[in-house]
């Protein structure tokens, strides 16, 4: 009853701000896919929790839901449709995983009616962005929602290894047939938020081959450049090493996970909000509450290790963005891996075969999985982002003063014997100061001044011998008995 009203309730919001049967079929499509999730979801609220097994990734549930309604299903007024359901109880415990409720999951589907987002890839997706910011649905093709099935066991056991990441996360996968029209649709985590205003987009694959906005993209209010519109128009973004090292370990943990299942093809969708502009712009938001809620989701949660989050703007919320700069400017930055779903199958071979015979294989987009991967990797690590290095003048002199404080520290220690050890120098001057006897043992043989032969070997010499010959005495005890001294 709970359900039935619950479902009720969306459906009549639905029909309302939808505009009911009559309605063309996108919105009458947009319609069966919240009203399809919203059943789907409490449905599955009657199920017991359990660990997921491995027969739970390839479950595909099947319901009819007649404009009129059915014993198990409400009436609604579009037209009839039939859901599928993708391995429920897997999903279930993705959701869970990034602690999203079954509750919140609801209202953000189906609280508010669906907005539809332009495409700027080559492929022919629709994109739906949930009116609280937080999800997206993608429409994919049947091979991609196979390959997705097929994947499900090692991207569980990925994220159970690393929740941090930034590839996609996926939350819900449907197929609905709704007047004629058969649509799959996945449901991911919302890479770049509407509340804050991205001054530049990029969808960045590492390869040079047709890796520039269209006329028609670049026309748009806010278009989504390429790869080499960002080498022109951005010299790399910096980041302190903390965060640049953290960012490059997740890129290549994910980039190693995608070549393990033979995926290539994928692109880093990257979002750049420039703080210093003013006044600061702002999108729209029509949900009250700020700020991500799904663990995991936002920029700087998706990257390993610890970074310093960035200081507070001023009637701003940075909405996890990651800090960085570009020459004077501060940056916020939004990114995620997106498009995942190309396996290198045998049509992925043919198209790059092809397509090197007439360009430069290498640059092109379609290549093999580790190829693809390295190129990625390389030039995300050396052209889009780069380590932000301490001032020379700065650094030197930090080391100018530790090496003046050393010095004196050494100095203060050394100080103290260096006293005792000229004290003891004096006395001994002291004490050789005046006359003293030299007893001097020559060897047999040895000569004297103009070659004399010295007849005495044991001779005893009466030396005057002052401070300032110490010296010269520490020279003659040094080279012991065997001595040839010119008289």
């Amino acid at each position: 009853m709970v359900l039935q009203s619950f479902l009720t309730g969306i459906k009549g919001r639905l029909r309302k701000k939808s505009g009911g049967k009559d309605s063309h079929k996108p919105a009458a499509l947009k319609g069966a896919i919240q009203l399809g999730i919203g059943y789907a979801v409490g449905n599955l609220s009657s199920k017991p929790d359990r660990d997921v097994l491995m027969q739970d990734f390839s479950v595909v549930e099947s319901v009819f839901l007649p404009s009129e309604g059915s014993n198990l299903t409400p009436a609604h007024h579009f037209p009839d449709f039939r859901l599928k359901t993708y391995a429920p109880l897997a999903f279930r415990y993705f959701r869970e995983l990034f602690g999203i409720k079954p509750d919140d999951y609801l209202y953000s589907m189906c609280n508010e009616p669906l907005i539809e987002l332009s495409n700027p890839g080559a492929s022919s997706s629709w994109f739906y962005l949930t009116s609280d910011d937080e999800f997206i649905i993608k429409t994919v093709q049947h091979k991609e929602a196979e390959f997705l099935q097929k994947l499900l066991p090692g991207y569980y056991m990925n994220l159970n290894q690393n929740p941090r990441t930034l590839l996609p996360k996926f939350y819900g996968l449907y197929c609905i047939n709704c007047g004629g029209v058969t649509v799959r649709v996945v449901v991911m985590n919302n890479v770049l938020p509407r509340a804050i205003k991205m001054h530049y987009k990029y969808d960045l694959k590492g390869s040079s081959y047709k890796r520039r906005a269209s006329r028609k993209e670049r026309a748009k209010s806010s278009p989504t450049f390429k790869d080499l519109d960002f080498q022109e128009m951005h010299e790399g973004l910096h980041f302190d090493p903390d965060t640049y090292n953290a960012l490059m370990k997740t890129l290549q943990r994910d980039c190693r996970v995608l070549e393990s299942f033979k995926i290539m093809d994928y692109s880093l969708l990257l979002g750049i909000h420039v703080l210093n502009r003013k006044p600061l712009s702002r999108g729209s938001r029509c949900d009250s509450r700020k700020g991500q809620k799904v663990l995991y989701s936002t920029a700087l949660e998706s990257i390993q290790g610890t970074v310093k989050d960035p200081e507070p703007v001023a009637d701003d919320d940075t909405l996890g963005g990651i800090p960085a700069r570009h020459k004077d400017e501060s940056l916020l930055i939004f990114l995620g891996i997106i498009d995942i779903l190309q396996s290198y199958r045998f049509i992925k071979k043919v198209e790059h075969s092809w397509k090197a015979l007439v360009h430069d294989g290498d640059t092109v987009s379609v290549h093999r999985p580790s190829f693809y991967a390295d190129r990625f990797l390389k030039f995300m690590g050396s052209t889009v982002f780069k380590k932000l290095h301490p001032l020379r003048g700065a650094s030197s002199k930090r080391k100018r003063n530790s090496l003046h404080a050393m010095k004196s520290a050494s100095q203060e220690f050394l100080s103290p014997q260096k006293e005792k050890k000229e004290e003891k120098k004096a006395q001994s001057m002291d004490n050789l100061d005046g006359n003293c006897k030299l007893s001097i043992k020559f060897p047999q043989g040895a000569k004297g001044a103009f070659n004399k032969p010295i007849k005495n070997e044991n001779q005893e010499s009466t030396i005057k011998i002052n401070s300032s010959h110490i010296n010269i005495l520490h020279s003659v005890k040094s080279q012991g008995e065997n001595l040839f001294l010119k008289i």
